[in-house]
């Protein structure tokens, strides 16, 4: 499918960086899980860049005039709190000039095992006719980034979304896919992995991001 990229699907330094992450030794370095997933938001926009629209400029050298391609827009980098916070820098580091949008979701556990996804705060620019780029590192039943999207929306209609996600199981991959408008969507994977389980947690998976990368929290 055109519009869904795998990009551990191709031999590169990509997977050296999402076997780190899933590493249950190096996850054991708090630092150097961040700094993995800051790396692989580095790479997922530089490939998005590729879809970005430009228009050639000149640019002044010491030595006279070059043209050269220029990006023409300003995405608007989007995360869901907190896990997504080292991905969307990574992406941030590159779109250095990127508007940004901040959303805060958790999952609300019932006495009997079920939980339902809520979301408690939303902070967004404006995203009429914007390139929307909304990250979340694990995407496990779907949920909470489907009402993310939702949520931004009330912020306006973007011209196109790119969803990014590092680890995405099979079955959140496809809810997301069917709950999005398909032909206005580009969805940008690390991986997906098969298995789901009963708590919703993704197997083999690479476990809480938001914990490896920030602490446990009660």
């Amino acid at each position: 499918m055109n519009n869904l990229h795998i990009l551990g699907a191709h031999n590169s330094l990509f997977n050296e960086f999402i076997s780190e992450v899933r590493s249950a030794d190096v996850q054991t370095d708090s630092m150097r899980f961040r700094r993995n997933l800051e790396r692989i938001g580095e790479i997922f926009a530089y490939e998005i860049s590729k879809k970005m629209t430009y228009s050639e400029q000149e640019v002044v050298t010491p030595l006279g005039i070059a043209t050269i391609p220029r990006m023409t827009e300003k995405p608007v980098l989007a995360t869901i709190l907190r896990a997504g916070l080292p991905l969307h820098q990574g992406m941030l580091n590159y779109f250095d000039h990127a508007d940004n949008a901040f959303i805060s979701a958790f999952r609300k556990y019932y006495r009997d095992g079920t939980f339902e996804i809520q979301i408690d705060y939303l902070s967004a620019p404006d995203l009429d006719g914007k390139t929307l780029i909304l990250c979340d590192p694990m995407l496990a039943t779907g949920q909470s980034l489907v009402l993310a999207y939702e949520e931004l929306m009330s912020k306006g209609d973007p011209l196109h979304t790119h969803i990014v996600s590092v680890i995405a199981s099979r079955q959140g991959l496809d809810y997301v896919m069917s709950k999005l408008p398909y032909d206005n969507c580009t969805f940008w994977i690390g991986a997906i992995d098969e298995e789901l389980t009963a708590q919703s947690y993704i197997v083999p998976g690479l476990g809480d991001a938001g914990d490896l990368a920030y602490g446990i929290k009660e």
